[in-house]
C-alpha cells in the first residue's frame, strides 16, 4: 500500500473506531508523541489529523444537499 493510502486508511479505520471523539484522540496522540520526541510520529499522526479533517468536512457536505 502507498503511504498515501495508508494515511488515509488510518484515518478512516479512527473515525470508525473513535466516531466524534476521534479528533481527541489524535490531539491526545500528537501530544504524547512530541513528548517523547517521536517527531515522525508527530508528523504520520498529523497527516491523519488532515485527513480527518477532509473527512468531517465532506461528511457536514452531504448533509446540505
Amino acid at each position: 500500500m502507498d503511504p498515501e493510502k495508508h494515511v488515509w486508511a488510518c484515518a478512516l479505520a479512527i473515525e470508525k473506531q473513535y466516531g466524534s471523539r476521534a479528533p481527541l484522540h489524535v490531539a491526545e496522540r500528537i501530544g504524547t508523541l512530541a513528548q517523547t520526541g517521536d517527531i515522525d510520529g508527530v508528523m504520520m499522526w498529523r497527516a491523519i489529523a488532515v485527513r480527518l479533517t477532509a473527512l468531517a468536512a465532506h461528511d457536514g457536505s452531504d448533509d446540505q444537499s
